[in-house]
């Protein structure tokens, strides 16, 4: 049996709590942002799909069994709803990757201002080439090297046996990996 910080508050919810929700939101918005935004075209539909989640999630709390954490059932809701935006839109991921942590981001301000120039348009190529992956693939990395769950998680996100996870990361793993290889300028990666 797991446990899961978000248990008390997702009972305090269903029992008609509207605080306890907007605690939930409060503790899950930016991982919900930013899983949305590597799969949407722009900040605002991020925006607008990330309070869809919430909402979904809102209108849907009395099915969530608690068999996994909130974070991961929340997360796969708002995976599936960037997913059928996307679909339905037919549009492409265009939004640019921010930094992972705050450590990428102070270590863009240190150094001289052509070193933070040379790091920011590094990052927009990385961001490109990741947009080159394949929804799935991408779906993956993110997941899991961005956002760092389980692969149990993603699997409950994704909707997917855990092997499937695991062999699209590594699949993801390695095209991307040949993808940088094939631009040494950027990556210098071992042969």
């Amino acid at each position: 049996m797991f446990t899961d910080p978000d248990q008390p508050l997702v009972r305090a919810a269903l029992a008609g709590d509207l605080h306890a929700f907007e605690q939930l939101v409060e503790r899950h918005r930016d991982v919900v942002f930013r899983v949305v935004a590597r799969l949407v075209a722009s900040d605002q539909e991020a925006e607008d799909l990330t309070q869809d989640t919430f909402l979904r999630a809102f209108h849907r709390l009395e099915r969530y069994r608690g068999e996994a954490p909130f974070r991961s059932w929340l997360l796969r809701i708002a995976h599936n709803t960037a997913v059928t935006h996307v679909t339905q839109a037919g549009r492409v991921a265009t939004h640019p990757l921010d930094a992972a942590g705050e450590e990428v981001a102070m270590s863009i301000e240190a150094g001289s201002p052509a070193d933070q120039l040379e790091r920011r348009e590094r990052r927009q190529r990385l961001d490109t080439k990741l947009k080159g992956l394949g929804r799935a693939h991408r779906t993956v990395l993110v997941l899991r090297d961005i956002e760092g769950l389980s692969y149990g998680e993603i699997a409950r996100i994704t909707d997917a046996p855990v092997g499937s996870v695991k062999g699209r990361l590594h699949r993801a793993r390695s095209e991307f990996i040949d993808v940088l290889r094939n631009n040494t300028y950027d990556w210098e990666l071992p042969r």
